[in-house]
């Protein structure tokens, strides 16, 4: 099952591999596959669109960079049996590692996708060579949360147009201009048999169900048992994740690194890609061996 039909211009991923359960996950990659392997995983309701930037600068660099679709997002498959939980998603992530034959990996992860990146190393579930994570923390902002949640399940009937969606867009994100060319959310949304735009994800995934109590107190073990280098990046402008919720993660993990990039929101490196890539490759080229892993 899928929302709808891919708009024209939709760029075709580059690779598709078995997620858990045989999970089809697509993905792009850029640099050389000799490079040392890093992996990007996207926040809740983007795709592996959002590291197209950043996936560019790191292969401009020498580094592999593998950005993919969490399962239920782009053009990754919708779960049949609508599991989205995060211990999938990890097994998604080895899975993909698997595939490309790499056991070791420097792990880039924003929001969604970094909460499956600390699972994943401070569990010991993926050698990680290194940990970015993207304005996410154990502790997050419910009300941060709330709105994310509300952008995602809003219009469960469909856009009318490609302007409404911008619209939506634009009312989420206020501190970027709004798109005056709309070719660019053809990634965002499929068009369904009704002739509605629907948001390209699985409206089964829904993290607000999640225990987040819980989900805290995992985290906080995770960062705890942090190993390897890791460097914690944070939008100024976030009511995601804040300066306490930042100040607490470093206490858990002392050894990380913190970063605050001024004008910039929870999608971080779409706010400021430039400061965002500039500051994840100062931290990667110091922290992670080059030419070799």
């Amino acid at each position: 099952m899928t929302a709808g039909t891919r708009l024209p211009g939709t760029p075709e991923p580059m690779f598709t591999w078995r997620g858990a359960g045989g999970v089809a996950i697509a993905g792009d990659a850029w640099g050389d596959p000799r490079g040392p392997l890093v992996l990007l995983q996207h926040g809740g309701g983007q795709t592996r669109h959002a590291w197209k930037g950043a996936g560019e600068k790191l292969g401009a660099r020498g580094y592999w960079a593998v950005a993919f679709d969490a399962r239920g997002h782009g053009d990754s498959d919708w779960a049949p049996d609508g599991a989205y939980g995060e211990d999938v998603m990890v097994e998604d992530l080895r899975c993909v590692i698997a595939a490309l034959g790499r056991p070791r990996a420097a792990l880039i992860g924003a929001s969604l996708g970094g909460g499956t990146s600390l699972i994943a190393a401070g569990e010991g579930r993926v050698e990680a060579s290194a940990l970015i994570l993207v304005d996410i923390a154990p502790r997050v902002e419910m009300d941060g949360a709330d709105r994310v949640h509300s952008f995602m399940t809003q219009k469960p009937e469909g856009f009318e147009s490609l302007e409404e969606v911008a619209d939506a867009i634009a009312s989420y994100q206020p501190q970027r201009a709004r798109r005056k060319n709309l070719d660019g959310l053809a990634k965002n949304v499929r068009l369904a048999a009704d002739g509605k735009y629907r948001w390209h994800w699985d409206p089964r995934f829904k993290p607000q169900e999640w225990d987040f109590a819980l989900r805290q107190q995992r985290l906080e073990n995770c960062a705890r048992h942090l190993t390897c280098p890791t460097l914690l990046v944070r939008g100024a402008l976030s009511d995601v994740l804040s300066e306490e919720g930042a100040r607490e993660f470093r206490a858990l993990c002392p050894q990380s690194e913190y970063v605050n990039v001024m004008d910039a929101g929870h999608m971080v490196a779409g706010d400021r890609n430039d400061v965002f890539g500039d500051a994840l490759l100062a931290f990667l080229d110091r922290v992670v061996q080059r030419g070799g892993e």
